[in-house]
Parts: structure tokens; C-alpha cells; sequence
């Protein structure tokens, strides 16, 4: 069994530092972690691609879907991929899971650890932020799907997570 990468050792630092339990995936430069959010858990995978100073992010939660509810599913996932900047939603059809993906390129052997901590931070709130959306759709009853407008549904900020700290805040 090979040894673990730098710029794997470099992303289990920077989870350590976050207070993050992460463990190792044998054999491969893969951390593997769970996460609680706001509205459901988050299973993380961070995988290092040394030759390229790579390293992917990718949230998943499970989301089963029928075959009724598939097409909504997927417009949803594209249309928040519009709004994005970093990132991107998926859904994979095989194991019923909406995937978020993030990937950065480092110019060092050693991940930044405020970069690989933002990545983090970021998969795990888009992926908090579209299980309710998500939710709503899988519980819509067949017959009424088509008078859901997937749009509207993303403009409902009732069903966004508070960010952390503006909890306190009095309007």
C-alpha cells in the first residue's frame, strides 16, 4: 500500500484544523467525512490528483427519485447550475444522489488550507441549500407536476439556510 500524498496530508491538515473528523480511504488519495447542515447530511469526499496539484470536492445526499419526478429533478439541477460560479450540481441517475462537485487547481504540492476550507464550506452549503427545493419536488404528487414552476420554486428564500452568524441579527 502506497503512503498518502502531500496534498492529501495537506487537505486531513487543513480538516484538522477545522476540528473536522475525516478518515483515510485506503490505497487512495481520498479523505472521506460527513457533514450536518441545516436541512440534511452531507457525505464529503476530497480527492487529491498529485500529478496535476488537483483536488476535488464532492457533497452527496441520497435523493431517491421515481421516474415521474426525474425530469423535475434534473431542471432543478440545471437551473441552479446557471446561478453558480464555482461548482456545479449533478445528479446521478445509478445510485439516486444529488452530487455537488467543486475542483481547484494549486500552484504548490501543499493545498492552501483556507482554499481547500472555502471548497468545503462551499459543497456543503450549495448541497444544504437545494435539499429542500429537491424535497419539494420528490413529495409533489405526480399528477400536479406540471403546474410546478421550477423557477418560482428557487426564488423561495424561506427555505434557504441562515448564514452562520446572521442568526442573531434583528431585522
Amino acid at each position: 500500500m502506497r503512503p498518502p500524498s502531500l496534498q492529501l496530508i495537506s487537505v486531513e491538515d487543513a480538516f484538522g484544523r477545522q476540528g473536522w473528523h475525516c478518515e483515510r480511504i485506503d490505497g487512495k488519495d481520498v479523505l472521506r467525512a460527513v457533514f450536518t447542515g441545516h436541512h440534511t447530511r452531507i457525505e464529503l469526499i476530497a480527492q487529491a490528483y498529485p500529478p496535476m496539484n488537483a483536488l476535488a470536492v464532492i457533497g452527496e445526499m441520497p435523493l431517491p427519485v421515481d421516474e415521474d419526478h426525474e425530469h423535475p429533478i434534473l431542471e432543478l439541477l440545471a437551473r441552479a447550475n446557471k446561478s453558480l460560479n464555482l461548482g456545479g450540481f449533478e445528479f446521478d441517475l445509478d445510485r439516486s444522489r444529488l452530487v455537488f462537485r467543486i475542483t481547484n487547481l494549486f500552484d504548490r504540492e501543499k493545498y492552501d488550507a483556507d482554499i481547500v476550507t472555502s471548497m468545503v464550506h462551499c459543497t456543503v452549503a450549495e448541497i444544504d441549500r437545494l435539499a429542500p427545493y429537491a424535497s419539494i419536488i420528490v413529495r409533489t404528487p405526480a399528477d400536479l407536476l406540471d403546474d410546478l414552476d421550477i423557477q418560482r420554486l428557487l426564488m423561495r428564500e424561506d427555505l434557504i439556510p441562515p448564514v452562520p452568524g446572521d442568526e442573531d441579527e434583528t431585522p
